[in-house]
């Protein structure tokens, strides 16, 4: 069981490093004032295929290593309690 738990600890601070690489890489999605008076059209080729650009890459990958954080974070309460 000790061995268990520093397997899923090296994991853990693994997926914490590469997340916070992950959300220091991204760019504010603010538009700021001026996208409050011009507006923002969502029906554009961009906003369409976002996921494929770089930063909806990221975007994703921020998303799944959070989940996996969460997700071995109650891992690792869960094996510290046993």
């Amino acid at each position: 069981m000790e061995i268990a738990k520093y397997i899923v600890l090296v994991i853990y601070i693994i997926v914490c490093v590469a997340l916070i690489i992950l959300a220091t890489m991204q760019n504010s999605e603010k538009a700021g004032a001026s996208g409050t008076i011009t507006g923002s059209s969502t029906n554009n080729f961009y906003e369409q295929n976002k996921g494929r650009t770089k930063q909806g890459k990221l975007k994703r990958w921020t998303i799944s290593l959070g989940i996996a954080f969460v997700v071995l974070a109650l891992v690792l309460g869960i094996l510290y309690l046993v």
